[in-house]
């Protein structure tokens, strides 16, 4: 039997891989933080769900679809459409409120990304909120330990869950920028970006897998920032509460994980200061930037 030259192995190896991952279904579970009134509380994301299909060059070269990544549509569609979103007010120890305050985010977050979707020519779906008050299975998997907010690309659901703490010390705009944070990954998911994102994570190292969360996680901050600078001036978002929020994720921002796979803290509200003043999906293009940049 004739023997394969070991760069030739190599590219198959990681060719194969990609596809039995590819078909398995990935599942990652990220970390995200958010804020109640009185301090921090953990916040995770679950993302599954990686394309099911992974196209390839010719001579086993994948094909990443890095395009999609680093030159999407949405990033030229200009800044976010102001729906004039007024969720209302966040009361102490009324579930009912907070349902309806998290309904309402999330109705405000679909008409601005709708609108930008068309703009870009671009499919738009909603994703599906669940508000909870229990932990539950997901179809991404258990439900993390401490987990407050899950997105779940596998059934592109946001599922929410109300804690006691959080009915005591609710902080409007905390929670609206996990909404929008978690938003943001379904935006990614929807339009392409995360394609290449689980495509690349694939075929990548520990320290390029932890780079591409980073770029992903920021992105997605960017977009929840973006999306706040659309309230800017509102009871909701007025500029001390932002800028307090900001200065928090500076300095905490990366306390809560043990890899750096969100960015360090003054990456973070970097990430926040660019979306919230441009305003634009491409401002947030993390996947072309410099690696200096998503430290």
């Amino acid at each position: 039997m004739n023997s394969v030259p070991k760069t030739k192995l190599a590219a198959l190896v990681a060719a194969a891989l990609a596809l039995a991952l590819a078909a398995a279904g990935l599942v990652l579970v990220l970390v995200d933080v958010t804020m109640t009134a009185d301090g921090l509380r953990n916040e995770a994301q679950q993302l599954a769900a990686p394309p099911s299909r992974a196209s390839g060059r010719q001579a086993g070269a994948p094909d990443l679809g890095r395009a999609m990544a680093t030159r999407n549509p949405l990033y030229k569609t200009g800044r976010l459409t102001d729906v004039n979103c007024r969720p209302g007010t966040l009361p102490a120890r009324s579930i009912t409120a907070y349902r309806r305050f998290l309904s309402r985010v999330t109705a405000c977050l679909n008409r601005v990304w709708g609108a930008q979707f068309r703009k870009a020519e671009m499919t738009f779906t909603k994703p599906r909120l669940r508000i909870i008050t229990r932990k539950v299975k997901t179809p991404c998997g258990v439900w993390n330990a401490g987990a407050d907010g899950v997105y779940c690309s596998t059934d592109r659901t946001m599922y929410l869950m109300i804690s006691k703490d959080q009915l005591r010390n609710p902080f409007p705009l905390g929670i609206t920028r996990l909404i929008a944070h978690e938003y943001g990954h379904h935006v990614q998911q929807i339009s392409g970006i995360w394609n290449y994102y689980w495509t690349a994570r694939t075929l990548a190292g520990k320290a390029r897998r932890l780079q591409l969360s980073r770029k992903s996680e920021l992105q997605a901050e960017c977009f929840s920032a973006a999306f706040m600078s659309t309230m800017r001036g509102s009871d909701l978002v007025s500029d001390a509460d932002w800028a307090y929020t900001v200065e928090w994720f500076r300095k905490n921002g990366a306390k809560g994980w043990p890899q750096n796979d969100h960015g360090k803290g003054p990456t973070q509200a970097a990430w926040m200061l660019r979306g919230f003043k441009r305003g634009t999906p491409g401002a947030c293009n993390t996947w072309a930037t410099a690696s200096r940049n998503v430290r």
